[in-house]
C-alpha cells in the first residue's frame, strides 16, 4: 500500500529509477563507436562551433543569496536501509526542504546527492529588505522543521535525519545545458556555501560574511560569530549563526 505524501506536494515513485543495461547485444559497443567516432582522432580536432558546447554561460552576472542544505552521515545510514527505504529516506527529506524553499520565494537549482542547492531571485535587488528577510526566514524554517521531518520518518520506520544549512550572498554566472531547460549557476557564493557548511551546528544553519554585511542591521534578527573558515594564505572567511530577536 502506498504512502500518503500529498502534504509534500509530490507523488509516489519520485526516486524510482529504471534498470540500466549498457550493452544489450554484442553489436552495441561497435555501433556506439561507429556513431561517436574514434576518440583519438576526435581529440586532435578541438575547434568547436556554438552547437558543440553542452554548457552555455550567460554573459551577465547577477548577485543572489544562495543556500545549501546537506544531510549528515547519510551515506552510513543509507548503507543499512536497502534501496527502497533509502529512496524513501531521501525523498521525504529533500522534498520537505524543497517545499520550504518554495514557500519563501526561493528556487531549487538542483540536488547533488544528499544536498539541495537553491537561490532567492528577490535578493537580486540589494536594497530589497524583503528578499533577504525571506532567505533568513527560510533558513530558520528549515531549522524548525527538524522535529516534524524526523516524526514523519519515524512513522514510516526510518531513522531520524540530521542536516546542516549554509547561506551566502554574491555574484554568480548563470549556466544552462543544451539538453535541459533547468538553470545552474557557479560563483563564489555557491563555492562558499559548500565550504562553510561543515561549520554549521548539526540541525542548525549559518550565513557567510558577505551575506552578514547586508543583513547585520536587520532589527528582527540577531547574529553570533561562529568563527571563520580558512581560505589559505592566512586568509579566513567569517561565518555567523542567525536567530530572531523576539
Amino acid at each position: 500500500m502506498g504512502h500518503d505524501i500529498s502534504y509534500l506536494g509530490i507523488h509516489e515513485g519520485f526516486f524510482d529509477y529504471p534498470e540500466i543495461n549498457l550493452f544489450e547485444s554484442a553489436n552495441d559497443k561497435e555501433n556506439l563507436i561507429t556513431k561517436v567516432g574514434n576518440t583519438d582522432q576526435n581529440s586532435a580536432n578541438l575547434s568547436m562551433t556554438n552547437s558543440d558546447y553542452l554548457v552555455a554561460f550567460s554573459t551577465k552576472s547577477e548577485n543572489y543569496c544562495v543556500g545549501l542544505v546537506d544531510m549528515v552521515n547519510s551515506t552510513k545510514i543509507s548503507a543499512t536501509l536497502g534501496n527502497a527505504r533509502t529512496s524513501r529516506y531521501y525523498q521525504i527529506f529533500l522534498n520537505s526542504m524543497a517545499k520550504i524553499v518554495n514557500r519563501f520565494g526561493g528556487h531549487v537549482i538542483k540536488n547533488i546527492g544528499d544536498c539541495l542547492l537553491f537561490y532567492f531571485p528577490e535578493s537580486k535587488k540589494s536594497n530589497s529588505k524583503f528578499g533577504f528577510m525571506s532567505s533568513l526566514e527560510c533558513l530558520l524554517a528549515m531549522i524548525e522543521s527538524h522535529d516534524g521531518i524526523c516524526s514523519k520518518l519515524c512513522s514510516e520506520g526510518l531513522p531520524k535525519v540530521d542536516y546542516r544549512i549554509s547561506f551566502d550572498y554574491g555574484q554568480v554566472l548563470i549556466m544552462k545545458t543544451n539538453n535541459s531547460s533547468n538553470l545552474d549557476m557557479i560563483g563564489p557564493p555557491v563555492n562558499m556555501c559548500t565550504k562553510i557548511n561543515c561549520l554549521s551546528p548539526k540541525n542548525g544553519g549559518i550565513i557567510g560574511g558577505d551575506l552578514f554585511e547586508i543583513v547585520k542591521k536587520f532589527e528582527d534578527y540577531s547574529f553570533k560569530s561562529l568563527g571563520s573558515f580558512s581560505l589559505g594564505f592566512k586568509q579566513s572567511y567569517p561565518v555567523f549563526t542567525v536567530s530572531r530577536t523576539n
